[in-house]
Protein backbone atom coordinates (compact mmCIF):
# COMPACT_ATOMS: atom_id res chain seq x y z
CA UNK A 1 0.00 0.00 0.00
CA UNK A 2 1.03 3.68 -0.73
CA UNK A 3 1.54 5.85 1.55
CA UNK A 4 1.40 9.59 0.91
CA UNK A 5 2.10 12.00 3.97
CA UNK A 6 1.46 15.66 4.14
CA UNK A 7 3.05 18.70 6.12
CA UNK A 8 3.13 22.27 6.21
CA UNK A 9 -0.28 23.62 6.22
CA UNK A 10 -1.45 25.50 8.81
CA UNK A 11 -2.82 29.41 9.70
CA UNK A 12 -1.43 32.61 7.89
CA UNK A 13 -2.63 36.14 7.32
CA UNK A 14 -3.82 37.02 4.27
CA UNK A 15 -0.78 37.76 1.62
CA UNK A 16 1.24 35.09 3.23
CA UNK A 17 2.96 31.97 2.46
CA UNK A 18 3.07 28.43 2.73
CA UNK A 19 4.71 25.09 1.66
CA UNK A 20 3.23 21.99 1.66
CA UNK A 21 5.29 18.77 1.14
CA UNK A 22 3.87 15.61 0.34
CA UNK A 23 6.21 12.50 0.99
CA UNK A 24 5.54 9.26 -0.85
CA UNK A 25 6.69 5.59 0.39
CA UNK A 26 7.81 4.63 -3.13
CA UNK A 27 9.72 5.74 -6.20
CA UNK A 28 7.94 8.91 -7.73
CA UNK A 29 10.01 8.53 -11.24
CA UNK A 30 7.94 5.11 -11.63
CA UNK A 31 4.58 7.26 -11.39
CA UNK A 32 2.68 8.91 -13.85
CA UNK A 33 1.88 12.26 -11.79
CA UNK A 34 1.53 13.68 -8.20
CA UNK A 35 -0.39 16.67 -7.51
CA UNK A 36 -2.84 18.51 -5.04
CA UNK A 37 -6.46 19.03 -4.27
CA UNK A 38 -8.55 21.19 -2.37
CA UNK A 39 -11.62 21.04 -0.64
CA UNK A 40 -13.32 24.14 0.59
CA UNK A 41 -15.40 24.33 3.35
CA UNK A 42 -18.49 23.39 2.61
CA UNK A 43 -18.00 21.97 -0.32
CA UNK A 44 -18.48 17.98 -1.52
CA UNK A 45 -15.89 18.89 -3.98
CA UNK A 46 -12.10 18.29 -4.22
CA UNK A 47 -10.77 20.76 -6.73
CA UNK A 48 -7.66 20.32 -8.80
CA UNK A 49 -4.79 22.81 -7.56
CA UNK A 50 -1.79 21.39 -9.35
CA UNK A 51 -0.02 18.74 -10.76
CA UNK A 52 3.27 17.83 -11.83
CA UNK A 53 4.66 14.50 -13.91
CA UNK A 54 7.36 11.90 -13.41
CA UNK A 55 9.67 13.99 -15.73
CA UNK A 56 8.38 17.43 -15.20
CA UNK A 57 5.10 19.08 -16.66
CA UNK A 58 3.58 21.28 -14.27
CA UNK A 59 0.22 22.19 -14.41
CA UNK A 60 -1.73 24.51 -12.64
CA UNK A 61 -5.36 25.67 -11.93
CA UNK A 62 -6.26 29.14 -13.08
CA UNK A 63 -7.64 30.49 -9.87
CA UNK A 64 -4.16 29.73 -8.49
CA UNK A 65 -1.83 30.44 -11.25
CA UNK A 66 1.20 33.33 -11.04
CA UNK A 67 1.15 32.59 -7.33
CA UNK A 68 1.39 28.66 -6.34
CA UNK A 69 4.32 26.98 -7.69
CA UNK A 70 4.21 22.66 -7.36
CA UNK A 71 7.80 21.00 -7.71
CA UNK A 72 9.44 17.89 -7.05
CA UNK A 73 12.42 16.33 -5.40
CA UNK A 74 12.93 12.71 -6.97
CA UNK A 75 15.44 11.54 -4.58
CA UNK A 76 13.52 12.69 -1.59
CA UNK A 77 10.36 11.23 -3.14
CA UNK A 78 8.66 14.42 -2.41
CA UNK A 79 6.45 16.54 -3.99
CA UNK A 80 6.25 20.66 -2.90
CA UNK A 81 3.14 23.44 -3.54
CA UNK A 82 4.79 26.59 -2.50
CA UNK A 83 1.92 29.06 -1.99
CA UNK A 84 2.75 32.75 -2.15
CA UNK A 85 0.25 35.56 -1.91
CA UNK A 86 -2.74 33.54 -0.19
CA UNK A 87 -6.34 35.04 0.06
CA UNK A 88 -8.99 33.98 2.69
CA UNK A 89 -10.90 31.63 -0.55
CA UNK A 90 -7.27 29.68 -0.77
CA UNK A 91 -8.93 28.14 2.90
CA UNK A 92 -8.93 24.61 2.69
CA UNK A 93 -7.75 21.35 3.18
CA UNK A 94 -5.40 20.40 0.76
CA UNK A 95 -5.14 16.75 -0.41
CA UNK A 96 -1.96 15.18 -2.24
CA UNK A 97 -2.56 12.59 -4.87
CA UNK A 98 -0.94 10.36 -6.98
CA UNK A 99 -1.29 8.27 -10.08
CA UNK A 100 -0.02 5.54 -11.09
CA UNK A 101 0.72 3.73 -14.23
CA UNK A 102 -1.54 1.34 -13.81
CA UNK A 103 -5.23 1.82 -14.39
CA UNK A 104 -6.89 2.69 -11.11
CA UNK A 105 -3.85 2.84 -9.17
CA UNK A 106 -4.50 6.12 -7.41
CA UNK A 107 -3.74 7.15 -3.43
CA UNK A 108 -4.83 9.92 -1.57
CA UNK A 109 -3.06 11.38 1.69
CA UNK A 110 -4.49 12.04 4.88
CA UNK A 111 -4.89 16.28 4.30
CA UNK A 112 -3.64 19.13 5.27
CA UNK A 113 -5.60 22.19 6.70
CA UNK A 114 -5.10 25.95 5.27
CA UNK A 115 -6.60 28.92 6.66
CA UNK A 116 -5.94 31.94 5.31
CA UNK A 117 -7.48 34.78 7.38
CA UNK A 118 -6.84 37.94 9.40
Amino acid sequence: QVQLVESGGGLVQPGGSLRLSCAASISITSINYMGWYRQAPASDERELVATITAVGGPITAQPVKGRFTISRDSDRNTVYLQMNSLKPEDTAVYYCYLRGRRPGEEYWGQGTQVTVSS
